[in-house]
């Protein structure tokens, strides 16, 4: 196994892949815990907000680890599922978007 690989079982096994559900409207916005921050992803269209990702599409290379952790909780069915209420959903976002 490579560092990224232990890093993504690492966090797949330790539920650190949420899904943030807002009802009733059900939007759902994905998000992976890593070393002291929170990195929004889109796993379906292959989107991460970290700087790793954002320097590996500037040379080529297609995913980051949040992402294969994302795409094997899903897997795995190990994702944690966090309800919030629609009213919340936007200082949710205002508070995922001043952490970028």
């Amino acid at each position: 196994m490579n560092k990224d690989s232990d890093r993504v079982e690492s966090i797949v096994s330790e539920k650190r892949v949420k899904i943030h559900t807002f009802e009733p409207s059900q939007r759902k916005i994905w998000t992976v815990v890593g070393k002291g921050q929170e990195h929004w992803i889109d796993p379906d269209n292959d989107f991460c907000s970290c700087l790793g990702f954002y320097f590996g599409t500037l040379n080529c290379k297609t995913t980051c680890y949040h992402l294969e952790s994302a795409k094997l909780a899903k897997t795995k069915n190990q994702t944690e599922e966090i309800i919030f209420s629609d009213e919340e959903f936007s200082d949710f976002i205002s508070g995922l978007i001043s952490d970028l």
